[in-house]
């Protein structure tokens, strides 16, 4: 496989520039698509067990966020997923697998639906908004109210840094109450990523996580599916999002984590990795390209 040299780097994605990380490894190439209001890095308890699991491990900043770009538009799951397609056309990966967390599953899903999955291997959509989280009458069990989705946008308009602050202690907590289940090293770590957005993008983000209808899209995803939530996810919670997400695509499989808040994936790694690496090893072609 050739090596193609990223690391602190940025690729040019049209007019975007998206920072891009590649972290290399043995094997065939898995991208990791972050949540929401972070960045790459909220992926560092990840990136050793993959690569010593013999994979070649990607991360990239969406637009708008960490050490990407931060342009005045394109905060919509379209140019996300086009984004998406631009890092492994940059990078020619193929025989992929995509890991897209919380809002980042939604580009999974899109990606799929709008580039085809010529590329890809398997898919992993972990604590992921799939299938529709804002409740309306046409999606009575979507998660998301009106009114918590409005207030969520008044309190970041109102005071970012409060905002953050709030956000991170329920994004560990579980049930999104109590005490984080993270150091609070790793909080503010949190934090630190949240504050590196753009207002915009987040705003433009937020939007796009909470009205996005993924319902007739996941019935055609073709390719193996895992389904990785925590059971204390108060943030995107199981039932109205995994569980119908898994119900929604045929054959998918689901690793549901006890105790496992919405940043399962650094409360709970070593089972979120080990849940991982368990569904990308098992294939009989195994990890190599």
């Amino acid at each position: 496989m050739s090596e193609v040299s990223v690391n602190s780097q940025m690729l040019g994605l049209k007019d975007v520039q998206v920072h891009v990380d590649d972290h290399g490894g043995p094997g065939r190439p898995v991208v990791l698509i972050h949540g929401w209001p972070l960045s790459g890095e909220s992926w560092s308890e990840q990136i050793e067990p993959l690569q010593q699991a013999g994979l070649r491990v990607i991360t990239y900043d969406r637009r708008g966020f960490g050490r990407s770009d931060k342009p005045s538009s394109g905060y919509d799951y379209d140019t996300f997923a086009d984004d998406l397609a631009g890092v492994l056309e940059a990078l020619d990966l193929r025989d992929v697998t995509l890991v897209g967390f919380s809002m980042g599953g939604g580009e999974v899903v899109r990606y799929l639906t709008r580039h085809g999955a010529d590329r890809i291997r398997n898919v992993v959509l972990a604590a992921a908004v799939p299938p529709y989280l804002l409740q309306s009458e046409d999606n009575p069990d979507g998660p998301m109210t009106q009114d918590l989705a409005d207030d969520m946008e008044s309190q970041l308009k109102q005071d970012r840094s409060a905002f953050f602050d709030d956000f991170t202690t329920q994004f560990f907590a579980a049930g999104g109450e109590g005490e984080p289940l993270v150091t609070e090293q790793q909080r503010q770590d949190a934090i630190r990523m949240a504050e590196q957005s753009d207002q915009d993008a987040a705003l433009g983000a937020m939007e796009a996580f909470g009205t996005t209808d993924f319902r007739d899209e996941l019935p055609k995803i073709t390719v193996p599916v895992l389904i990785v939530h925590g059971d204390a996810d108060g943030i995107v919670p199981f039932e109205g999002s995994g569980q119908r997400s898994a119900d929604a695509i045929s054959g998918s499989e689901v690793v549901l984590v006890p105790g496992g808040p919405h940043g399962l994936n650094v409360s709970h790694a070593k089972e979120f990795n080990d849940a991982l690496i368990d569904f990308l090893t098992r294939d009989p072609r195994g990890v190599t390209a």
